[in-house]
């Protein structure tokens, strides 16, 4: 069998919280060319696909370099779980060009900071270990879920986790947060199951500035910052 590998970058169009999102200009960019430029980069994927159902969406990722052969026929909505969505592109992807994948590597549009380098190592760990699902993830910083709490509406805390409220950050676990940056699974698997948290599913670090996931202008704008900073004076 071809060991062929096909990148499938999510992009619907209708955000509510950024319009136009994955099309809203990055440093110069549009936000899903730096998606579609790590990927053609890494010099990994037969094929580079981009899945959406807006039109203008597919017009500016065909300029800069993604094959979109065909509008999302299904799943564009706020509630699907985008895996079904990398799926569904997954099979009409197989049908239009009469080919079988081995592997499916799902990148967000929305994670701009993830390189190149990010996708060639995640990559590798994956076909070096001979996974089968495998998902990008960071490790908490300064911010310490351990110490999470909830609010009422007089502002009294409900503590998430008790049983560490009196512990040093030094003795607590590490802990660590799925980002949308890198997912991967064997092809055959995910038509199978329909989601990257399938059997044997496992997480697989990467920095979290590579990790940063735009949903909301805060995001944006931390994106931002963070650029500057690793882009220096």
């Amino acid at each position: 069998m071809v060991n062929r590998r096909i990148a499938i970058i999510p992009a619907r169009g209708g955000s509510k919280r950024i319009p136009e999102k994955n099309i809203l200009e990055f440093f110069g960019k549009p936000m899903i060319a730096w998606t579609i430029e790590a990927a053609k980069e890494s010099e990994l994927f037969d094929r580079i696909l981009v899945s959406t159902d807006d039109s203008k969406i597919a017009s500016v990722s065909k300029e800069w370099g993604a094959e979109v052969p065909f509008l999302r026929e299904k799943f564009a909505d706020d509630h699907t779980p985008v895996s079904e969505a990398t799926t569904s592109a997954l099979q009409q992807a197989m049908t239009h060009w009469g080919e079988d994948y081995t592997t499916v590597v799902q990148l967000m549009a929305n994670c701009p900071m993830r390189t190149s380098t990010d996708i060639v190592k995640a990559l590798s760990q994956f076909e070096r270990f001979d996974r089968v699902f495998q998902i990008s993830c960071f490790k908490y910083g300064w911010m310490n879920p351990w110490w999470a709490v909830q609010l009422n509406n007089a502002g009294h805390p409900k503590r998430l986790f008790p049983e560490t409220s009196n512990k040093r950050s030094q003795d607590l676990p590490e802990l660590y947060c799925p980002t949308g940056a890198i997912w991967i699974a064997k092809a055959d698997l995910l038509v199978q199951q329909k989601t990257f948290y399938g059997r044997d599913h496992v997480f697989d670090p990467i920095s979290w500035e590579s990790a940063v996931d735009i949903d909301d202008y805060e995001d944006f704008n931390f994106a931002k910052a963070v650029f500057k900073k690793a882009s220096g004076p």
